[in-house]
């Protein structure tokens, strides 16, 4: 365990610092300051504003997207595309355990129910394999839809997780689902800038849900975003995330329950002077991240690299130590010298709320949860 001490050391001469040195926070060295002050300037501080549609240009032409709506968070994006993607009351949606909070909630607000398949190793994302064991024991088609033979409830949508930016194997897996008549909804939360096959997460399945948090690669504070190559449904995103409200000069009509979750202008602004510097942050993140697989290579600890045909943002990195036991050890010393590192996420099918969920063995996503420690991983 003497290699914690020298990975401390490592740390602050990577951020030049002897103070504490936090997971991941923002960097605000573009045109920020400006472009919030255009927006007081403008009055325009709501959700009415011209930087919500400049973010939203910018992220179909970042993402190539053919359509992108901006919203307050990256939970309310998943909330709404579930439902765009026709899931509903009653509905079971397949997804990982090994994920933050909001993915498995964002189904819930739906009234609808996780049913919790095991990750890849190598990806840390849901398994293509392991959801078409799940389908082939407990699928069966009927018409154009997939039910669960066990419930007999509608299996509605499946939600893979690019974990830490790290992309899923989305061939496969758009192979299985597309198989049992299931849509895909891409938690894409984690993974701006990480790209499979040259194609940009959120951009493979029916919808992708972004978010813009102040730990994520690049923020406006709170913040979210829903992809789509779909033209319509990328059109009725934003009429669902603006209240439903028929478009009129004057009167206030609404056709159908929506959402007050359109990205007030204040983020937007700060979300598109971030935009600007994204590739430059990208360029930062992966040259730390061969800083830190030399570090750790030369100590045998394994560093956690991207997949073969894909490229990672490196939004968190983190390691993968030998057991449960280390990585407590590890946490412990480097949090009380300042080095702020974290676990990863508890199980969702260990939380109270989601205790009663069906899970399969989920044996790599345990092998997991006891092993990866995030690292620090802010822009430099």
């Amino acid at each position: 365990m003497g290699y914690i001490d020298q990975f401390i050391s490592f740390v602050k001469e990577q951020y030049k610092t002897n103070k504490f040195v936090p997971l991941h926070e923002p960097r605000f060295r573009g045109n920020e300051k400006k472009y919030l002050l255009d927006t007081i300037d403008s009055t325009y501080v709501s959700s009415i504003g011209m930087y919500v549609d400049q973010f939203e240009q910018k992220m179909e032409q970042f993402t190539g997207a053919a359509k992108a709506v901006a919203v307050v968070n990256g939970t309310a994006s998943l909330q709404v595309a579930l439902r765009l993607s026709g899931v509903s009351s009653g509905d079971e949606v397949i997804t990982q355990a090994l994920s933050f909070i909001a993915t498995a909630n964002a189904i819930s607000y739906n009234n609808a129910i996780p049913i919790f398949i095991d990750v890849d190793l190598d990806t840390m994302g849901l398994s293509p394999d392991a959801v078409e064991q799940f389908l082939r024991e407990f699928g069966e088609i009927r018409g154009n839809a997939c039910y669960n033979k066990s419930t007999g409830n509608r299996i509605a949508a499946c939600v893979p997780m690019h974990t830490f930016g790290f992309p899923v194997h989305m061939d496969k897996l758009i192979a299985v689902c597309s198989k049992w008549h299931i849509p895909i909804v891409e938690d894409a939360a984690e993974s701006l800038g990480s790209f499979y096959k040259e194609k940009h997460t959120g951009t493979m399945g029916l919808l992708g849900c972004f978010s813009f948090n102040g730990n994520k690669t690049i923020t406006c504070g709170g913040g979210g975003a829903i992809i789509s190559n779909d033209l319509a449904l990328g059109s009725r995103a934003k009429y669902l995330t603006t209240t439903a409200k028929r478009p009129h000069p004057y009167e206030f009509f609404h056709d159908e329950m929506g959402y007050n979750f359109r990205m007030p202008n204040l983020n937007a602004a700060l979300a598109c002077a971030q935009m600007e510097m994204l590739n430059t942050f990208l360029d930062d993140k992966r040259n730390l991240a061969q800083q830190y697989r030399q570090f750790f290579e030369a100590l045998g600890v394994n560093f956690r690299t991207e997949t073969p045909e894909t490229k990672a943002n490196y939004w968190l990195m983190c390691v993968e130590l030998n057991d449960k036991s280390e990585r407590e050890s590890f946490l412990k010393i480097t949090n009380e010298n300042g080095i702020m590192t974290r676990p990863i996420w508890t199980l969702s099918y260990r939380l109270p709320m989601y205790e009663h969920c069906f899970r399969d063995d989920q044996a790599n996503a345990e092998f997991l949860e006891q092993r990866i420690v995030n690292i620090p991983s802010s822009v430099r």
